[in-house]
């Protein structure tokens, strides 16, 4: 086995790796839980919550920090 380490000691550690891997990927997917739903008809421009928000038109001057007003 790689590095000289025996055979049992070398399972062990891989099916506790596996197993930390499962058991934190399944406390994410509890912790974020997706909203899976379909609706019927899709939502509005603007109302889709993932929709990012600095591709809209700007309505307001974007403000300068005041390092750049003296420059």
């Amino acid at each position: 086995m790689p590095a000289g380490v025996p055979t049992s000691t070398y399972v062990k550690m891989l099916a506790a790796s596996l197993l930390a891997m499962c058991a934190g990927a399944e406390v994410v997917h509890r912790y974020y839980r997706p909203d899976l739903t379909i609706p019927e008809i899709p939502p509005k421009r603007g109302e889709l919550k993932t929709e990012l928000l600095g591709l809209k038109e700007r309505k307001h001057k974007p403000q300068v920090s005041q390092q750049e007003e003296l420059k």
